[in-house]
């Protein structure tokens, strides 16, 4: 019996502490908001800075590649762009990196292609 009583017990102490941390949480939803609106605010300032960093070493004609392969495979592009960056960050780039050596990139991070073939008999 004393068991039942503990077990009770408990319980009651577990509703009343999600009661309070419910009470809690409506009177101060800004500071989750907040919170929300920080981290999107720095994940906008992070993304500026990437797509910045990007401007600076891509030509015109390889920010564009990137942009439709971004449309069709964002993975890859994120490969490529993370790539891109290591090297521009390491010093290993002389130039701006162009459609050919972009083209270049891609066939190095893209999974080959597998043929397939249909016999029909």
């Amino acid at each position: 019996m004393a068991t039942d009583g503990d077990a009770e017990l408990a319980e009651l102490r577990r509703r009343r502490m999600q009661q309070i941390q419910d009470m809690q949480g409506a009177q101060n939803p800004n500071a989750t908001a907040a919170a929300y609106a920080q981290q999107q605010a720095e994940r906008d300032r992070r993304d500026a800075e990437r797509s910045e960093a990007l401007r600076r070493v891509l030509t015109p004609e390889a920010r564009e590649r990137l942009g439709r392969i971004r449309l069709t495979k964002p993975e890859v592009a994120q490969a490529v762009e993370q790539q891109v960056l290591s090297l521009a960050a390491s010093g290993r780039l002389q130039r701006m990196v162009d459609d050919t050596t972009l083209r270049a990139l891609l066939e190095r991070i893209m999974p080959e292609r597998r043929d397939i073939t249909i016999t029909r008999r």
